[in-house]
């Protein structure tokens, strides 16, 4: 999808002297006491910034950070953590600027400054149109640049890009832009998708997208006891949804008729209850009790699986094959993670899951790309266009 890119407006030197708006996404954990507890979305905001102040613009952030009140100001929401850690990482001041939605606030070309918590301003997540025309009026370019809401149509994600003069992609949208496409819509083959979870309805239209486009598709989780039982193995007391057992033969089957496959596990690893101390037993898959749980795949299936990501050419990674947070039952998942990041294939991951286990295992530098959204992820996979990627191509098609 083609839109403007910050970077090219940079380079032409329009951006000098301009009031630039870059709505990031610096939504960090913060711990019981208001410390920033980790700082990486801080950390991946910087680019767009420091592109914006070289090119001499005025630069003004802002973020959503965890779910206030519209209109209800509470300290535990406030950007102000936020503000003192990038003015660190930028070494220069980040003053914070609260009722900003007015404007009236001082900037100058080679200054930043963070504007409070978008999502306490009336009307942003209904991306309402009189407070999407103000937020356009502050500035003379739009950068979206946060990817992790680029799902959502608010004020500050869709709305600005509508009245601002000027609406283009930062570096790091337009990097998952390009990462999305290189791995979906234009991908080298054999695609094979990665796909796991506890709930099969969490991700059936995930599963049902994919179906009509990749060449493998690895279920993992409580996905593949459901699949499993779709072929007909007992599957004991394990994580499963007898109800959409015909959903995923549907999707076998569709996967069959275009000659591609799901791979059902030959093997497991069992447990009778679900502990990080239970004792794990790797059973056949046709030989589960009814009194088991499968809480992994098998090492079987997991050097089957590792050796067909191997001969892949492009892999998209969304959720564990297995309970890989309990030493006993995360083989399967290291063993997948592994192959991934020793395959030639080009790999993109995402999930907030998956994102664990890629840092469990220590893999990030060998992930191609590593995708900094959850549910926008998610919903690329389901073949969805995302608001913020079609205001922002309509924009490019209009201006």
């Amino acid at each position: 999808m083609q839109c403007l890119r910050f970077t090219d407006v940079c380079a032409s030197g329009f951006a000098a002297g301009k009031r630039v708006f870059v709505r990031a996404d610096v939504n960090v954990p913060l711990d019981r006491h208001g410390h920033i507890a980790e700082d990486t979305r801080i950390r991946a905001s910087l680019p767009a910034i420091r592109l914006a102040l070289d090119a001499g613009a005025a630069v003004m952030v802002t973020s959503h950070l965890g779910r206030p009140t519209e209109g209800t100001f509470k300290p535990e929401h406030s950007l102000a953590p936020v503000a003192t850690r990038m003015a660190e990482l930028l070494g220069q001041p980040v003053p914070l600027v609260a009722d900003w939605v007015e404007g009236g606030f001082d900037l100058r070309p080679g200054e930043v400054v963070l504007l409070e918590n978008c999502r306490l301003n009336p009307g942003e997540k209904q991306n309402h149109p009189a407070l999407a025309a103000k937020l356009g009026a502050l500035c003379d370019i739009f950068v979206h640049d946060a990817f992790g809401t680029a799902h959502r149509a608010e004020a500050t994600t869709h709305g600005i890009a509508q009245t601002a003069p000027v609406a283009c992609a930062g570096p790091l949208l337009a990097a998952e832009m390009d990462a999305i496409t290189r791995a979906l819509e234009n991908p080298r083959r054999p695609l094979v998708a990665i796909v796991g979870g506890s709930k099969v309805s969490s991700k059936l239209s995930i599963l049902q997208s994919l179906a009509r486009r990749v060449d493998g598709l690895i279920v993992g989780g409580g996905i593949a006891n459901t699949f499993m039982q779709a072929a007909g193995l007992n599957v004991g007391r394990s994580l499963c949804e007898p109800d959409l057992v015909g959903a995923a033969r549907a999707v076998i089957e569709a996967m069959e008729a275009r000659g591609a496959a799901v791979p059902i596990p030959t093997d497991v690893v069992v447990a009778k209850t679900f502990a990080a101390d239970a004792p794990a037993t790797v059973k056949a898959a046709t030989e589960v009790a009814d009194d088991d749980l499968i809480l992994d795949i098998g090492p079987e299936t997991a050097a089957r699986l590792a050796a067909r990501l191997q001969s892949a050419g492009s892999i998209v990674w969304n959720g564990p094959a297995g309970v890989f947070e309990f030493d006993a039952f995360a083989r399967g998942t290291e063993t997948l993670a592994r192959a991934i990041a020793q395959s030639p294939a080009f790999s993109i991951a995402g999930g907030g899951d998956t994102l664990a286990a890629i840092a469990k295992f220590g893999i990030e530098r060998q992930i191609d790309y590593i995708s900094t959204g959850g549910g926008a992820f998610l919903e690329v996979l389901e073949g969805q266009t995302l608001p913020a990627f079609e205001v922002l191509a309509r924009r490019a098609a209009l201006d």
